[in-house]
């Protein structure tokens, strides 16, 4: 499967989710409003931390292992078998704990103990919402991308339906449950479409752990683990910063920036992770893996830099038509985050090298330091800048990920 190729069939499905997403943002811009927005984006983080550590992190070595193994099916089977038994045990331990600390959740993500039952919803749906993104990875790392694409069409048809008619009879509430529970409903469609591949049944999902596979799965564990708690975090508490220091309505602003950068980036961002990870996974010689990184530079960069220039050109039709009057205030986060978007491409075609070959310690180390850097950089300059220090503090935080990245993977020895 080619990256041209890949990107054609990804990209459909890209469409319909970024149309998907638009429109989720122009409900929740009408039915939750700015502070909502950031009650939003404080749970989307929640449900990240929750759901990778239930799943015992393992997603993205389970991917690479597929693409890896693409020739021993045994090998495969067992790294399927042992990731679905950590994913079953873990996602029921963390669900018994998500609804005994419920209240304490919402109190600490979402500032109301009162949206406890949130949290409950959550926890009830959480093994399905683990084992669809568990088929996912391995139709990812088995290159099935017309099935891949499939199952994520049905989950943002799924999150349109179920956020859309939760939100408007709901508000907040409703919309914090759609949220909860949409990519679980998406796990039966994903397993239909998975079970029809011959080369899957539904036993290889469960069974022993296989000690070598556990043993690469745990590095992986490792180094999704530190994600999924750096980048939410720092999330967290840069929208607590905005909130208590230019008030809720800016920390909204800033989430509504920030789900409009991810919506027009997932082009770029879903062709990394669907063709890139499985792709340097396999290769092995320096020349290769060096070729296929300057292809992403020639092919994904140049089309990310075009949306960022375009999202910053038609800046003022977007708030108005993807969201309302009252988000006007987010126009001078727009400059510096399209340059910010940019460099982010640039610095995740050499991270998804790190993570394809497993550099542990590279890996672990510029998640926390730039995701620590990046709250120290917002709340250094908001006093200077205002809300406008979120997305300049983004810019000059991934231009020295991309910088670190170079220099690390020349020392590594890797390009």
């Amino acid at each position: 499967m080619t990256l041209i190729k890949t990107s054609l069939l990804n990209g459909i499905a890209v469409v319909i989710k970024m149309l998907t997403l638009l429109g989720l943002n122009k409900i929740l811009a009408i039915y939750v409003g700015p502070a909502g927005y950031a009650s939003v984006g404080q749970f989307q983080n929640a449900i990240q931390m929750i759901t990778t550590l239930a799943s015992g992190a393992i997603n993205t070595g389970v991917v690479k292992y597929t693409a890896e193994y693409y020739e021993n099916p045994a090998k495969q089977h067992a790294v399927w078998r042992t990731a679905g038994t950590i994913s079953l045990a873990g996602s029921i331990a963390v669900a018994m704990g998500v609804v005994a600390f419920n209240k304490s959740l919402a109190g600490w993500f979402l500032k109301d103990e009162s949206f406890g039952s949130v949290f409950i919803w959550f926890a009830a749906t959480l093994v399905l919402f683990v084992f669809n993104t568990l088929l996912l990875a391995i139709l990812n790392g088995k290159k099935e991308i017309q099935r891949y694409v499939t199952a994520n069409i049905a989950g943002s048809l799924f999150a349109m339906a179920v956020i859309t008619l939760m939100a408007i009879h709901m508000g907040l509430y409703g919309a914090l449950v759609g949220l909860a529970i949409y990519q679980s409903l998406t796990f039966f469609v994903t397993l239909a479409v998975t079970c029809k591949a011959n080369w899957f049944k539904f036993e290889y999902l469960i069974g022993g752990v296989d000690k070598s596979a556990a043993r690469n799965l745990a590095k992986f564990t490792v180094m999704s683990l530190t994600s999924a708690v750096c980048i939410p975090l720092s999330h967290i508490f840069i929208r607590d910063h905005l909130g208590r220091v230019l008030g809720w309505d800016a920390a909204g602003y800033w989430e509504a920036m920030w789900r409009l950068s991810s919506a027009y980036l997932m082009l770029a961002s879903t062709t990394l992770g669907v063709y890139y990870l499985p792709r340097l996974s396999e290769l092995k010689e320096k020349t290769d893996i060096r070729k296929e990184v300057l292809l992403g530079y020639r092919v994904i960069l140049p089309i990310a830099a075009l949306c960022s220039l375009f999202i910053y050109i038609l800046r003022d039709y977007i708030i108005h038509i993807l969201f309302t009057d009252d988000f006007v205030h987010m126009e001078v986060l727009f400059s510096w985050q399209v340059i910010g978007d940019t460099l982010k491409i640039a610095s995740w075609l050499l991270g998804y090298l790190v993570t394809a070959k497993a550099l542990v310690g590279i890996y672990i180390f510029s998640e926390v330091f730039f995701s620590l850097l990046f709250f120290l950089l917002v709340t250094l300059t908001t006093s200077y800048f205002g809300l406008e220090s979120a997305s300049i503090a983004y810019a000059v935080n991934y231009f020295f990920h991309f910088l670190f990245m170079i220099a690390a993977l020349k020392i590594k020895r890797v390009i």
